[in-house]
């Protein structure tokens, strides 16, 4: 069973990782949702501008640096995935620490290798 996961700093530009993230999570039917800067879709999937309370989330993969998650802070807490993905360049030693107080699991990777590495 392939569990819901919020790509948070998705962007519509398919040079961008989180553009890629997308596009393989669809590939593996994985159910994505996406929350970017600018709204539009990408491979069917739509990128919204706001704070939306999706449920179920199971796994939140950050694409955005520690100083733009600051904003997002209140928000992944009150999603309580099961899990965060750190991608690279997204390490943030203050929100592993909110993770940890909520019992939320987190880990430093890189989506796009663990999907293509059957590891997701």
């Amino acid at each position: 069973m392939k569990k819901k996961t919020l790509v948070l700093g998705a962007s519509l530009n398919p040079a961008r990782y989180s553009n890629l993230a997308i596009e393989r999570l669809v590939r593996k039917n994985v159910e994505t949702v996406a929350i970017g800067l600018r709204e539009g879709t990408v491979n069917s999937v739509p990128i919204n501008s706001e704070m939306i309370d999706f449920e179920d989330i199971d796994t939140i993969t950050l694409y955005l640096n520690a100083k733009r998650q600051e904003a997002y802070y209140d928000y992944i807490i009150d999603l309580n995935p099961k899990r965060v993905i750190f991608n690279p360049g997204t390490e943030n030693p203050v929100l592993y620490e909110l993770l940890r107080k909520n019992k939320i699991d987190f880990q430093n990777a890189c989506t796009l290798v663990m999907l293509s590495t059957n590891q997701y």
